[in-house]
């Protein structure tokens, strides 16, 4: 379950909240209790491990220029 970034744009309490993709957003603000509690645009907490792209050849062994 990812968590989610909500705030309120009528009193600005701010939370984060761990929800189910499939849950509804919520809409209450849990501070001041008005309907204005809204999920927020945020980064990803993680980070893809691996190869390095700079190190990978601009051709793979097969000849395709896939990286």
């Amino acid at each position: 379950m990812p968590f989610y970034d909500y705030q309120c744009s009528r009193c600005g309490f701010k939370k984060e909240v761990l929800r189910k993709v499939s849950e509804p957003n919520l809409g209450t603000c849990p501070a001041c209790g008005e309907e204005t509690f809204a999920k927020q645009l945020s980064a990803p907490s993680f980070q893809m491990t691996g190869v390095d792209n700079a190190t990978v050849s601009s051709t793979c062994a097969t000849g395709c220029a896939c990286h």
